[in-house]
């Protein structure tokens, strides 16, 4: 885990330090040429900035070990990170489009920027494409959410450096300086969206959802493979961070011995581990064959499984 924490930690730091440097770039050049779409985009990436602090700070709390208060650990701390840095995005962008509407109500002609504007800019898209491969792999190398949301949101940033350097090729070359205006604003709705699709996104693994219901059709797959385990049942999976969490019950031969139906449970949770990726902990509950209790209200059954799975089809 301390190896897991050191890597996400040192992706942080170059993510804030590229990102550091782009923004006042973006700002210094944006204030002294007068393109409001530059000192836009310099916005966003000081968002971005925050972005990787607030991964940083997460990043710390993950690695704790657990606790009597957090018996599971700070894993979750990682998706908490990315509500807040989705909420965060989403006033960047908020502010920002209040500004460019206000210098669209209020046009007035202005002179076009120069074209450092537009070197800034080019190398800015440069600096995001570097930064979003190298947050993305890392990410999914140590399994960390808002590093791959970052790499997302880097990318997406490319995408915007170019329609502000179109924007500012429209200006400088069409002199259609109201473009400048339009572009800073197309931005900011940009960035409004994506903020909003990153918060939506979180609520599953807050709510303890999974985002790939094929899992569970996995679980029972792999459950096959263990002699002695028999219909598996209030079946459950919650993410706790990027893995799993996964608990069961199971029936066995009621003449079997206690150790016996321990090392049938034990052969469930390995070959869980052995066939599902990213699997946090397996907790298997061992019932007598037939056994019947009305009140379990929660889980899944591989009947219902194959029950939705046959009703999605139908529709």
């Amino acid at each position: 885990m301390a190896r897991k924490a050191g890597g996400i930690i040192f992706a942080s730091w170059i993510s804030i330090a590229g990102n550091t440097l782009l923004a006042l770039l973006k700002l210094i050049i944006g204030f002294v040429s007068g393109s409001f779409a530059v000192i836009a985009d310099g916005i966003d990436s000081t968002a971005d900035i925050i972005s990787s602090i607030i991964t940083l700070v997460a990043s710390r709390i993950v690695s704790r070990p657990p606790n009597l208060k957090f018996s599971y650990g700070y894993i979750k701390a990682d998706t908490v990170a990315t509500k807040v840095l989705s909420m965060l995005i989403f006033l960047a962008g908020a502010q920002l489009a209040i500004s460019a509407t206000k210098q669209l109500i209020h046009y007035q002609e202005t002179e076009a920027p120069g074209l450092i504007a537009l070197y800034v800019t080019a190398f800015s898209m440069l600096g995001k494409i570097i930064l979003s491969i190298y947050l993305k792999n890392v990410g999914r190398k140590q399994q960390n959410e808002t590093l791959i949301t970052m790499g997302k949101h880097m990318r997406n940033d490319m995408l915007i450096s170019f329609t502000v350097l179109l924007g500012l090729i429209t200006t400088i070359f069409f002199d259609l300086g109201i473009m400048d205006k339009i572009v800073a604003l197309a931005i900011s709705v940009f960035i409004m969206v994506e903020a909003i699709t990153i918060f939506l996104k979180s609520n599953t693994a807050l709510m303890d959802g999974i985002d790939d219901p094929e899992l569970y059709q996995k679980l029972f797959e792999s459950i096959k493979k263990v002699e002695g385990a028999h219909n598996p049942h209030r079946v459950r999976a919650r993410k706790i961070g990027a893995l799993y969490m996964v608990n069961l019950d199971i029936e066995v031969d009621p003449e079997m011995k206690v150790k016996e139906g321990h090392d049938v449970a034990k052969a469930v949770e390995d070959i869980i581990k052995d066939d599902l990726k990213y699997v946090y902990d397996v907790m298997v509950h061992v019932e007598p064959m037939g056994n019947t209790e009305s009140d379990e209200k929660f889980g899944l059954s591989e009947t219902y499984i194959k029950q939705n799975r046959a009703r999605n089809k139908n529709r």
